[in-house]
């Protein structure tokens, strides 16, 4: 007997072992192994069991088998290897990507001790002070007690209370060490869900089609603060009633806590909160627990999706249209919600996408039969959609110029303050000032490894590059062109709006919330809970405030500049943009006070602005759909991205030249390229791309470009007699900058 096993390395190839006899038995398909790999052991997981070897040579003996069973379950199994096959990816790095690193499934959390009072008086007699005072804190705290929290009393605790157990005072017992979840917000009990006649026929639909145990594909549309999650809540609640298993995947590891406490108020233990933070050990517990049984509900961002829930039953995508659940910078380049999809057809489980803003591919499949639709156009409760003010900042600047923070923005910020509402101030642009500007030559002080500006921090007086992270201490004094000494730090970032406000409204309470301060989860739940607990009166940030949180006591959205990434050249620029303002007007007047927004554009004419500014979707979403069907661009068609990455630009042309020559004479396809990407140098790296696109009308499946795209990559890994060269393949890319 033999088995296939692929190893996590960037080859197809799988490698055939002669299993040993004291294995014969005991292998499965899923199972992790060790066997040689060149003159190493690797560990590769098996993914065939034959009776003749798919290799002919000399064939060598499996070392061990990790697991005694496999680790994936068959549906998991079936969506590796999907995501293998469609993301053109080795299935070995595929298994690689979904397992967690270092996973032991033998591992047993640490067990801590508790305390809780039993019988006796306070003033019972007892041998020592220490015994006293332990029994005594005991008696009148009278709920569960760690040990740990006794030591201020006495530094070894744990024989004190074995003895008032054994006399019968106290119980003493353990517990196993559960990894920690993700932190909660405040713990305020759910109370009964009231739904409005829309809400509730949307709820009796979804209900439906949970109960036919068959595969559906949903678009929950509904306005921000709608009741989307209460909808989601009723429809895990049926999953579980039916003895099914349910995951809700999110965007951004922010929205967890709020949305996590709203499901634990519901469910208690049966949800576990996966999540980038987890430590090798927690991840281990986390997947054991799951595979096991033990947990029911699975919520997280992206990689939720691969977690080990059997009989899923739902499959919930939070804000469906977010980039972030694209995975860009390691391979598989999956997208979370179509792997969503495909894992929910695996499953004959029911998908919801929910969206305010729902991506235009899933607009499309909509129209075309693919997913069901169901609209919520009203708020949840009392609430209503805030009242949108639109600020011409040309016309501003002619009279309040430098100052990123309009008139009507700081009279409606004075407003709401003396009422003691609370502000969300949205300015996608981190830093203090984005170009440091010579005044006597023009030079702007750029990064040596990427081809952008270097952006001044001026907490911490640094020079800070936003997409590599390099950095150098200070801002320039002296041009290092024209030695001039007029350096002009122009613009602003989230640092420099906050020190405006600062000084604007000295009593208020400002808080910033952008990658510089949410250095980790501990900092972003102390920001969240402060800003919940009234603590903040204005939180000022990036797009992570932007999206799907919802705080009752906020009354005022100001989006600072809406015009930042309108008119990257990128046909998703203005889907992106529209999306953001209406994300983040939807945050104002959730609660049963009014709100307002305040969008600030230096160009209040153009049509996206305009229309986001009227929290018009229908509308941007009809005039966005022609506009990509007249251009040929997804939904209407195919893409596929081929990139090219080199140290040295003069190999990066060379391979340039080769890929065009490889396209001509194919028909089937439209090329965009091979040209210089939008961001030519990326990270030390020089970059191309060929964009490769067929139509729908005459690729249907998108099996023509799928043919040619791999002819293309194999071509040139086949002939890639130039070193140094990276090369990647996107399937579907989200951007092509």
């Amino acid at each position: 007997m033999y088995v296939d096993v692929s190893f996590p390395i960037s080859s197809y190839q799988v490698f055939s072992y002669i299993i040993p006899k004291k294995f014969i038995s005991s292998v499965k398909v899923g199972q992790r192994i060790k066997a040689p790999l060149g003159n190493r052991i690797g560990q590769g997981i098996i993914v065939a069991i034959d009776t003749n070897p798919s290799f002919t040579g000399n064939i060598k003996e499996l070392t061990d088998i990790i697991d005694l069973e496999p680790i994936v379950d068959a549906n998991l199994w079936s969506l590796i290897k999907w995501l293998s096959k469609y993301y053109k990816t080795p299935i070995g790095q595929c298994a690689k990507m979904v397992l967690p690193q270092n996973l032991n499934l033998n591992y047993e959390p640490p067990k801590k001790y508790f305390v809780q009072y039993l019988s006796g008086d306070k003033d019972i007699n007892l041998n020592g002070k220490a015994q006293k005072k332990i029994f005594k804190y005991i008696f009148e705290f009278r709920e569960e007690i760690a040990l740990n929290d006794l030591k201020s009393l006495a530094s070894n605790p744990l024989p004190i209370c074995k003895k008032l157990s054994e006399n019968g005072l106290i119980k003493l017992y353990s517990k196993n060490q559960i990894p920690p979840k993700l932190e909660l917000f405040a713990n305020k009990k759910q109370s009964k869900i009231e739904f409005n006649k829309e809400q509730k026929d949307a709820n009796d639909k979804i209900l439906k089609y949970i109960e036919t145990n068959e595969f559906h594909s949903i678009l929950l549309h509904g306005v921000t603060g709608s009741g989307k999650t209460e909808i989601y809540i009723e429809a895990v609640k049926e999953t579980i009633k039916r003895n099914k298993t349910a995951i809700l995947i999110l965007p951004e590891i922010t929205l967890a806590p709020q949305i996590a406490n709203k499901f634990s108020n519901v469910f208690g233990d049966q949800i576990a909160v996966w999540h980038s933070k987890l430590s090798p050990a927690q991840r281990s517990y986390y997947w054991k627990n799951i595979c096991s049984g033990n947990f029911k509900i699975v919520i997280g961002a992206r990689s939720a999706i691969f977690t080990p829930l059997k009989n899923i039953g739902l499959i919930i995508v939070d804000e469906e249209h977010e980039s972030s659940y694209k995975q860009e910078h390691s391979v598989p380049k999956y997208h979370a919600r179509d792997v969503s999809l495909m894992r929910g057809r695996i499953s004959n489980a029911t998908v919801i996408l929910g969206s305010a803003t729902p991506s235009l591919e899933s607009i499309y499949n909509q129209l075309n039969g693919k997913s069901k639709f169901i609209q919520l156009k009203n708020r949840f409760g009392k609430a209503i959609l805030p009242k949108v003010h639109l600020v011409d900042m040309l016309k501003e600047s002619e009279e309040n110029y430098g100052n990123p923070i309009s008139d009507l923005l700081n009279e409606k910020i004075e407003q709401r303050l003396s009422k003691g509402e609370q502000i969300i101030l949205l300015h996608n642009r981190r830093g203090f000032s984005p170009i440091s500007k010579c005044l006597d030559c023009g030079y702007i002080e750029s990064c040596p490894s990427c081809c952008t500006s270097l952006s001044y921090h001026k907490i911490g007086n640094m020079m800070r590059c936003h997409l590599c992270n390099y950095n150098k201490k200070g801002a320039a004094i002296i041009c290092i062109k024209c030695k001039g000494q007029r350096i002009k730090l122009s613009g602003a970032g989230t640092q420099k709006v906050e020190e405006i406000l600062s000084d604007q409204f000295a009593n208020a309470k400002i808080s910033r919330l952008d990658v510089d301060t949410a250095t980790s989860e501990k900092n972003i739940h102390r920001i969240m809970r402060s800003f919940v607990n009234k603590e903040i009166d204005i939180l000022v940030g990036t797009q992570m405030i932007a999206k799907g949180l919802d705080f009752p006591n906020v009354t005022l959205v100001g989006i600072i500049n809406a015009d930042i990434g309108l008119f990257l050249p990128d046909f998703r620029a203005g889907e992106k943009i529209f999306q953001l303002i209406y994300q983040a007007s939807g945050r104002s007047g959730r609660g049963e006070l009014p709100g307002e927004v305040v969008i600030q554009s230096y160009n209040s004419n153009d049509k996206i602005i305009k229309l986001a500014s009227r929290l018009m979707f229908k509308d941007y979403a009809n005039e966005a759909l022609k506009e990509r069907e007249l251009l040929h661009y997804p939904p209407y068609s195919w893409l596929a991205k081929i990139e090219l990455r080199a140290k040295n630009k003069d190999k990066l042309l060379r391979m340039m030249n080769f890929l065009n020559g490889k396209t001509k004479g194919i028909n089937d396809v439209f090329f965009l390229g091979p040209s210089l990407c939008y961001r030519e140098k990326l990270n030390g790296y020089h970059r191309a791309h060929l964009i490769i696109k067929s139509l729908k009308k005459t690729d249907p499946n998108g099996l023509k470009l799928d043919n040619i795209s791999d002819l293309l990559y194999s071509s040139i890994i086949d002939q890639k007699k130039i070193k140094s060269t990276d090369i990647f393949i996107d399937k579907n890319p989200i951007s092509l900058l």
